[in-house]
């Protein structure tokens, strides 16, 4: 009975466009950024709960990175930035990175590296 309500669509990534951003992951990474930034100045309780929600949002980077990678990027995308497979492991690994740390010089590179993704994704979309 509901087969007859799905229609198939074709789309290059698994849903049609406008589903998939890295602004996302951008968004996340700010907050470690601003986390990281503002630390110094917190008191004892707010240093930790800084660190907990600085460890959350670098693992929601990595989640937005992937999706962003398994279900939006094709094998065609390569031909865009050849070294795309290094970039999202290099952004991921940075993502961890800034969990373990708190020099805002680390938030501030995967900030780069979410950037670079940003500019391969705007163009795969011309």
């Amino acid at each position: 009975m509901f087969k007859k309500f799905i229609k198939p669509v074709y789309a290059h990534c698994d849903l049609p466009c406008g589903t998939y951003n890295p602004a996302q992951a951008r968004i996340e990474a700010e907050s470690v950024l601003g986390a990281m930034q503002k630390y110094d100045g917190f008191s004892d309780t707010d240093k930790t709960r800084a660190i907990i929600i600085k460890e959350q949002r670098c693992e929601d980077v990595k989640r937005h990175l992937w999706v962003l990678w398994t279900d939006y990027f094709k094998p065609e995308h390569l031909d865009l930035h050849e070294d795309l497979h290094t970039l999202f492991w290099n952004a991921t690994k940075q993502a961890g990175v800034c969990k373990k740390s708190l020099d805002t010089a680390d938030a501030e590179k995967l900030l780069a590296y979410i950037d670079e993704i940003a500019d391969v994704f705007t163009a795969s979309k011309k």
